[in-house]
């Protein structure tokens, strides 16, 4: 009985706390609104831990009249892209969620959906830079009640990237981070550094690319630019227009997806500087060093962690590959395969790696690797899972792919699998036959000290 009479009236303050807070809701609009077009209104919402799931709609002119902005906290800008259909962003709602569960902070999320939703995408991509002259005003309204830059987050979706950049570029790099997440790509690329999104409208500025040959930018624009499964087709996404709206956007969307995945911190995917994918793939970009003890850096929310190392680096590229759900994180070993036959062979490697309690499966099929007598053949494998230590099985399949010709036989002198990113040691086995299209099973062995 106690209990109750004491629990009673705080339920009812925290009742009348919740109307008291008038909570807002994201611009919904319909594609009769976006048919027409509609005006470019910014509506600011403020979300924070006390108010996970209730918007307030800020003052752009008066910080005090939201006292749940608190000045001392970091403050993340959620900025979307063209809205073609008027409908709030799907993903909006748990990207909130996350960032909050991850940081205490105020979370302002920028609705200019009157403005976006709009079937011109020309008139869309013309409010991007009033959407930009309208945030900068409320920028400086937060400088001049003590909030520092350098603790500002802009995360730009698509037109939203370039919103950012247009921000950013008035306060001479003070804001401390704009997050690209596939900026837009059409009007703006060939354009000059003003006219869009650069590395020097922040402190740090990263971003990803997922959709560069259609919707996205395809050219860096930060200090470091993620390109996932080489920036172009995502795995998981439907591969023909007939599978309708899903073909459009699907790779554009994943950006933000990714996203979301390195918020949780369960799955953490960790990408490598290289001149291009094709390097990456043929594992010619694995060396770490300069990022310090604990390798290059995971992309992400954790990317800041590395920002000197990469800004020494200047502007540079990384990749990484992806499973086609969540949980996208893969798990990479490097493959290297010394032959004995006496013509040089050209294939694929299937390697299926067996755990204590998983199993996992890896594909090198982006080229035939060649594979030569006395050569030592380097691949970069990708498996789909962490088969979780000790692997105490490993099983190989070779293919030519060419089914107008005798199946080869390959002897393997030695093959070394090498995990990149743990510190476990390096599996071999040695002297073996690979049949083609035949599955090769064996228990790997420690590698002998005079392997190298």
């Amino acid at each position: 009985m106690f209990l109750w009479q004491y629990l009673t009236p705080v339920l009812l303050i925290t009742v009348q706390i919740c109307k008291a807070l008038k909570c807002e809701e994201f611009t919904d609009l319909d594609f009769r609104h976006a048919f027409i077009g509609t005006s470019l209104k910014v509506k600011l919402l403020l979300y924070t831990r006390e108010n996970v799931s209730c918007g307030l709609r800020m003052s752009h002119t008066n910080l005090s009249a939201t006292p749940q902005f608190n000045a001392s906290r970091p403050t993340t800008f959620i900025i979307h892209g063209f809205r073609p259909t008027g409908s709030p962003p799907a993903w909006l709602g748990e990207l909130t969620q996350l960032l909050l569960e991850r940081q205490d902070m105020n979370l302002v999320v920028v609705d200019w959906n009157r403005g976006a939703a709009n079937v011109n995408y020309f008139k869309a991509k013309q409010n991007t830079l009033k959407a930009g002259e309208n945030l900068t005003a409320f920028v400086k309204v937060m400088e001049n009640s003590g909030v520092s830059l350098s603790s500002i987050h802009l995360i730009g979706v698509s037109l939203g990237a370039h919103v950012s950049g247009f921000i950013g570029a008035q306060f001479n790099s003070s804001i401390g981070r704009i997050t690209a997440l596939d900026p837009a790509g059409p009007l703006f690329t060939g354009t000059s550094l003003e006219h869009r999104l650069d590395p020097t409208d922040a402190q740090f500025v990263d971003a990803l690319h997922t959709d560069i040959d259609a919707l996205g930018f395809r050219e860096a624009v930060g200090h470091i630019d993620f390109y996932a499964n080489g920036g172009t087709d995502q795995p998981g996404c439907p591969p023909t227009v007939f599978s309708g709206g899903a073909y459009f956007k699907c790779d554009h969307q994943r950006s933000v997806f990714l996203y979301m995945e390195s918020l949780k911190g369960t799955c953490p995917i960790r990408a490598y500087p290289c001149s291009s994918y094709r390097d990456f793939l043929d594992g010619k970009c694995l060396n770490c060093e300069q990022f310090g003890p604990d390798g290059c850096p995971i992309f992400g929310y954790e990317t800041i962690e590395k920002k000197d190392a990469i800004k020494r680096m200047q502007q540079s590229k990384a990749y990484f590959k992806t499973n086609p759900q969540s949980p996208f994180c893969m798990t990479s070993y490097r493959v290297d395969i010394v032959t004995w036959n006496q013509e040089v062979r050209f294939g694929y490697i299937t390697i299926k790696l067996y755990g204590t309690s998983k199993e996992a499966v890896a594909t090198i099929d982006h080229r035939a690797s060649r594979f030569k007598k006395f050569t030592e053949t380097r691949m970069l494998a990708h498996f789909d899972t962490d088969p979780e230590s000790p692997v105490n099985k490993v099983s190989l399949t070779f293919t030519t792919g060419n089914v107008f010709k005798p199946l080869y036989k390959v002897r393997v002198l030695r093959l070394r699998l090498t995990p990149i990113e743990t510190n476990e040691s390096s599996l071999c086995r040695y002297d073996f036959i690979l049949e083609e299209n035949q599955k090769k099973t064996f228990r790997p062995i420690p590698c002998e000290d005079t392997d190298f």
